[in-house]
């Protein structure tokens, strides 16, 4: 598990970026905690430093918008979903459990 920081150092609307296999962006919405991949796929970007909007992130490159549930793309320009990680709040300290590695075999947020 990858450690993010206390949960009182990330209040409702903010994020943090942490670095597992790649960089890892942590979102607070409204109490519940989200992590996805850090990089928008269509361009380096940064979506920790994007702009949240209920459970979505805009990208502030291109605007591209995806959803912190699923990892998926709302639609163009970006087409490729971002990994989702599973995060844990143990005794007030927040943790990241990557998922799959980078180019694993299985497929991560396969869009259907």
């Amino acid at each position: 598990m990858i450690f993010v920081g206390e949960l009182s150092d990330l209040p409702p609307g903010e994020s943090a970026r942490v670095q597992g296999e790649v960089a890892i962006a942590v979102f607070n919405v409204d109490g519940e905690l989200y992590a996805i991949d850090d990089t928008c796929t269509h361009q380096d970007a940064s979506l920790s430093d994007g702009w949240l909007e209920g459970c979505a992130v805009e990208c502030p490159l291109h605007a591209a918008c995806f959803d912190l549930r699923t990892g998926r793309p709302s639609g163009p320009p970006a087409k490729k979903p971002v990994r989702t990680h599973e995060v844990l709040v143990q005794d007030g300290a927040v943790y990241v459990r990557e998922s799959a590695p980078v180019g694993a075999d299985a497929p991560v947020n396969e869009v259907v």
